[in-house]
């Protein structure tokens, strides 16, 4: 089951950011780089990012996050003991979806040159529009998508 992310599943959020082996960032990692449960909190209250959560049983097992303002997939993540399930799919449709009904035609990402991501958002229509220090910047043109497509 999909549904908006909600304040206290930022533990879970975290749990599974961190146990991801492909383009793995520790907490200490991402509070460098300026995220943190408070930053991702903020921006959800002030309408900038928007973010899901894929729920299995009682667990969280993946989640994601698109700015509204940038068109950007912000991220995507799911738990290891669950890729291969179909949830990365789902979410990133569900954001995809959302970004185009708030005016966004194109929905732009990051993700590591080389990695199983990369070959994922390639399958789901994205273009490579740049390489640089290993990290791969995509985007998508979201006029080609239909509304509520899973």
């Amino acid at each position: 089951m999909i549904r908006p992310a909600r304040k206290d599943d930022m533990a879970d959020i975290t749990r599974i950011r961190t146990s991801v082996r492909e383009n793995h960032l520790s907490v200490e990692e991402m509070a460098g780089r300026g995220i943190t449960p408070e930053v991702i909190l903020s921006a959800i209250d002030a309408g900038t990012l928007a973010a899901w959560v894929m729920e299995s049983g009682n667990e969280i097992v993946a989640f994601v996050m698109a700015d509204l303002l940038t068109g950007r997939v912000f991220a995507l993540f799911t738990d290891p003991s669950h890729q291969g399930k179909g949830h990365g799919s789902a979410l990133l449709s569900v954001a995809e979806n959302f970004l185009l009904e708030r005016g966004q035609t194109t929905a732009i990402l990051d993700t590591g040159e080389g990695t199983g991501a990369e070959g994922f958002y390639l399958r789901r229509g994205y273009e490579i529009t740049q390489v640089e220090d290993g990290d791969v910047h995509m985007r998508k043109s979201l006029a080609r998508i239909e509304l509520n497509q899973p």
